[in-house]
């Protein structure tokens, strides 16, 4: 079964997002900052069982996202990451650009198309589970 990490400080954005990829088959966890987020991916990658994609906000506390990329990139260089940001100080191109640089593969301004993150995952994984989902929106 693919697997997605979520690193996503917003509860309620952490939330959908889980819902949205659990419905669609996937085996989801969840964390609400980058520090978190990296311990999450260590602990599965010395499982020898790597999450298959990481979805990570940019503007987050204790931690941000662009700091949680340039890390995991660092510890395993083809991690597979979406990067998503509804913007801070700057508007959320600017640290979306920053994260394309250091290696997000897609990334996605707030709110999210869940279809069109769904389709992402699926293109990074080649698992063809970019279905339809239940309840069409964005989050």
């Amino acid at each position: 079964m693919e697997s997605v990490l979520i690193i996503e400080d917003d509860e309620y954005v952490q939330r959908m997002l889980k819902q949205t990829f659990e419905r669609a088959g996937y085996q989801v966890a969840a964390a609400a900052n980058g520090a978190a987020g990296i311990k999450l991916y260590e602990f599965k990658r010395d499982l020898l069982e790597p999450y298959d994609v990481v979805i990570t906000d940019l503007i987050m506390p204790e931690m941000e996202g662009i700091e949680t990329i340039t890390r995991l990139r660092k510890t395993n260089p083809d991690v597979k990451v979406i990067a998503i940001s509804g913007g801070g100080r700057n508007k959320p191109d600017d640290y979306l650009h920053l994260a394309r640089k250091l290696g997000a593969m897609r990334t996605f301004t707030k709110p999210v198309d869940r279809e069109a993150l769904l389709q992402a995952v699926s293109e990074l994984v080649g698992s063809g589970k970019g279905r339809e989902l239940s309840a069409p929106g964005e989050c």
